[in-house]
């Protein structure tokens, strides 16, 4: 790279930094590469060596820098690093010196992918609830509340979700809250989606556009531009639809709306992380009404690089507060989705929204999971959502789908941080938690939690009452800083049996352990594990606490048809909040749909995240690594002891452990401040069991059998450390492969000899007439003839024994004798240098292969 350009570069990314304001990406003409570098390097260092253009830093990631690169097939900086190593092992024991590539802690080369799908639903009816249905008392007292709130919105009276009239009190509560004053005003939430239309009249009064910004265009207007692109504008009409006489109004009314647009064309990693923190100190909340397909065989993630920016927007965020993202739940429930396969929906740092309709029914299309917070109101058997749209004097009412419920909720936090901004991101959930309100109108799976509360997976706590969050709020304590403490790898290896027994493997989480995590009582809990099957879909999990409530981390899918399990995928539930956590934890894996197709339950990590019991002693939130998963088999794992009776405990256990006593696998990276001193690894396994039977709450803790008792063979013989079947297997796989190697041995040493008895084979003798012993000379010549031709059919061997002829034993043996002998062994020398070096090269190859 030219110094000029070099310097321009940096120049340019010093503003750049400043605003994370970024030049434009060009997919079509340049390759981008971002790379996350340590301190022992800059990126005009990188540029320079790999001949990029420096673009500037990836938004507010420490230390992650953007490349731009000429269009290549392959990933040249990957191809560079994994060439640096394969050098440095080729040279093993020697010393290196330190290597620019060393610097390079991540490098992601970038792909566009549009994998994200909004959650918005035509509604399958839009018949609306009849007028005489509606009690007259009430319609008088909305009137009312209307008139005291000077609304005159032309379509506030279809706002069923506001204030029912048929229904009375399945809306979200909100009018009592307005009429404290408490209508958003100092919140801003940014609607991320396909765009938000600020020429609306109904959004323009609360459009936020320092906030905003249009990451498919790559312009600073996040403006609608195709023919579908009123998905984000309707949403955002649903929380800040301004008071006039356009459409309705917003649940907060009065709060700020930015616009983020990601949702119209193909995007980056890097496009999508920089939409989640877009300006995340002044967008407190983020509205996600999109995810991967909810088609019922889709399993996917948020890249490394969006996770780290979520982290990071919930650990500085609001000013160290957190940002809040709130996620619709997914419109996947016919085709039996589960919002636990999906990694936005299942993250802790998400709260996830599903639906009910105006007669607190679950609609056709909400999923239900273990990570569903709560529900709120949404398009189903009747009515839809009435709300603004694309156009300056334009509204809807056919607004639907979870992607209508998530703005709800995002609008009622609106209304919480104008009350008390000081609000973490986790105080938003306990609240949630907390007056969410249950609801009976048709059977669901409700269970009492820890904290007297009711949960279940199609509802999550209840549907959100806005009068009850706000008025918790006014005298809320905040909670205590997060803490977190994961157990070991827990290694099952058995295969599942088929059915609904399935497959049971238990950790024992103490109060000593807890208290070494400095974990007090438990909010979210994360299972990572891995389970080989041949047909995903027929696979369910489930989780059983200590206090026996149940979380359902997956269910069977019926499209779902891939031809493998779950590889280190992460699945969370919310069906805990409030625990202590301490005691049996037990994971089932069941292979419930009966079949050809098998499965194996690998292994599995149990991750506990709460609230810290000293908060001075609490540490920042890590960053995550895209190799927290790796090390299944580090000294830190254990094996769980497998059992076809009923589920027993070894009662010598280890504790749940902080992940700094792993540190050869950590499930989140450490800080690097040195701030986290290191634990010792717990000198005992921890406790560990697998069953096929159900476990029942009074297990007998039995001890492992002795070893002696583990031994097959005589005890000179290893056992390593598994049961007397295994054993058998290991030592019947050593013998069939010492057998094999042992009869391949035999067979090339039969075929040398045999190929040795060839090559001598051909060495023929011709035997000499009697007649002619007189007269056979030496072909060519030689001495002991005199002249005459070759015996036809005569081979080199043939020609040694007629060397000999007319010679008796006492001149072979006489000093002459020796003398000849010596002359025609030399002759005969040199005809064999002459048929070395004429010879074919087949004849060449074969004397290589005798020798």
């Amino acid at each position: 790279m030219r110094p000029s350009i070099l310097i321009g570069a940096l120049v340019s990314a010093v503003s750049i930094s400043a605003s994370y304001n970024l030049p434009p990406r060009d997919h079509d003409n340049y390759d981008y590469h971002v790379l996350h570098l340590d301190s022992s390097s800059t990126p005009a260092d990188l540029a320079k060596h790999f001949g990029f253009r420096y673009d500037g830093p990836l938004g507010p990631l420490d230390d992650h820098h953007i490349f731009r690169a000429a269009k290549q097939n392959n990933d040249i900086v990957e191809d560079s690093i994994q060439e640096l190593r394969r050098r440095r092992r080729r040279k093993r024991g020697v010393d290196l010196e330190p290597h620019i590539l060393d610097s390079i802690l991540l490098n992601q080369k970038q792909k566009l992918s549009k994998r994200l799908v909004k959650r918005g639903l035509i509604p399958r009816s839009n018949i609306r609830a009849r007028a005489d249905d509606a009690n007259e008392d009430i319609i008088k007292e909305r009137a009312e509340v209307a008139k005291s709130l000077s609304i005159a919105d032309p379509i506030f009276n279809e706002q069923w979700h506001l204030y029912n009239t048929g229904q009375p009190g399945h809306d979200l509560n909100v009018t009592g809250v307005w009429l404290q004053g408490i209508t958003g005003k100092g919140a801003t939430v940014c609607i991320i989606d396909d765009g938000l239309d600020m020429f609306s009249r109904d959004l323009q009064p609360n459009y936020f556009g320092e906030g905003s910004y249009d990451f498919n265009d790559q312009v600073d207007e996040p403006k609608p531009r195709l023919s579908d692109d009123q998905h984000g504008t309707r949403c955002a009409g649903e929380v800040a639809a301004a008071k006039n006489d356009v459409c309705g109004v917003g649940v907060a009314y009065d709060s700020k709306v930015s616009g983020v647009r990601i949702l119209s064309k193909a995007i980056s990693d890097v496009d999508e992380a920089l939409s989640v923190v877009y300006e995340y100190q002044k967008n407190d909340i983020y509205s996600c009404s999109w995810g991967p397909p909810d088609d019922g065989r889709t399993m996917e993630a948020p890249g490394i690089l969006i996770q780290r920016a979520m982290v990071k927007a919930v650990r500085e965020g609001r000013q160290g507060n957190g940002t809040i993202y709130v996620f619709a739940a997914g419109n996947g429930a016919a085709s039996e989705d589960n919002c636990n396969f999906d990694g936005y929906t299942n993250s802790i740092y998400s709260v996830t929204v599903g639906a009910i309709d105006m007669f607190n029914k679950h609609p056709y299309y909400s999923e239900k999971c273990s990570a569903q917070l709560v529900v709120t109101y949404s398009s189903g058997s009747t009515d839809a959502i009435h709300t603004t749209d694309v156009g300056v004097n334009k509204c809807t009412k056919t607004h639907g789908g979870t992607s209508a419920a998530g703005p709800l909720a995002a609008g009622v936090y609106a209304l919480l941080l104008s009350v008390r901004p000081d609000l973490s991101w986790r105080d938003i959930q306990w609240l949630t938690v907390m007056t969410a309100v249950p609801f009976y109108e048709e059977p669901s799976d409700w269970q009492d939690t820890k904290l007297g509360k009711k949960f279940s997976h199609q509802f999550g706590y209840g549907k959100l009452d806005t009068w009850a969050i706000v008025e918790a709020a006014k005298t809320w304590k905040n909670v205590k800083p997060q803490a977190w403490s994961f157990s070991p790898w827990i290694h099952v290896k058995t295969e599942i049996p088929q059915g609904d027994q399935g497959l049971h493997s238990t950790f024992e989480v103490t109060k000593e352990g807890l208290k070494k995590s400095n974990l007090e009582r438990l909010e979210h809990v994360t299972v990572t594990m891995n389970v080989e099957h041949t047909r995903r879909g027929d696979l369910s999990v489930e989780l059983r606490s200590p206090t026996g409530l149940v979380s359902h981390l997956a269910t069977t899918r019926k499209w779902d048809e891939a031809p493998r399990g779950y590889v280190d995928w992460t699945f969370m539930s919310v069906v805990h909040w409030g625990e202590d956590g301490i005691g049996n934890w037990t994971v089932i894996v069941k292979d419930t749909v009966a079949n050809q197709n098998k499965g194996t339950f690998t292994d599995w990590k149990l991750k506990l995240w709460g609230e810290a019991i000293d908060a001075s002693a609490a540490r920042p939130l890590p960053m995550p690594d895209e190799h927290d998963d790796d090390n299944h088999d580090s000294p830190a794992t254990t094996t769980a002891h497998v059992s076809t009776g009923s589920v027993s405990v070894p009662t010598n256990t280890a504790d749940l452990g902080d992940p700094a006593s792993h540190p050869t696998r950590p499930a989140i990276a450490k800080p690097t401040d040195g701030s986290d001193p290191t634990a010792t690894i717990p000198s005992q396994s921890p406790a560990t069991s697998t069953s096929t039977s159900p476990p029942n709450g009074d297990t007998t803790q039995t001890p492992p059998p002795k070893s002696d008792h583990d031994h097959l063979l005589p005890s000179i013989f290893p056992t390593f450390g598994v049961s007397k079947s295994t054993q058998i297997w290991i030592y019947g796989s050593l013998s069939i492969i010492l057998i094999f190697i042992t009869s391949l041995l035999t067979y090339f040493f039969m075929q040398r000899r045999k190929r040795a008895r060839n090559m001598r084979d051909e060495y023929q003798f011709e035997m000499v007439d009697a007649e002619d012993d007189e007269e056979a000379p030496l072909a060519g010549g030689g001495v002991g003839g005199k002249g005459g031709k070759k015996k036809k059919g005569g081979r080199r061997g043939g020609e040694l024994y007629d060397a000999f002829a007319g010679e008796s034993d006492e001149d072979l043996f006489s000093e002459e004798g020796d003398d000849v002998g010596d002359r025609e062994r030399e002759r005969e020398g040199a005809r064999y240098r002459d048929d070395d070096e004429g010879g074919s090269e087949e004849d060449r190859d074969e004397k290589l292969v005798v020798r």
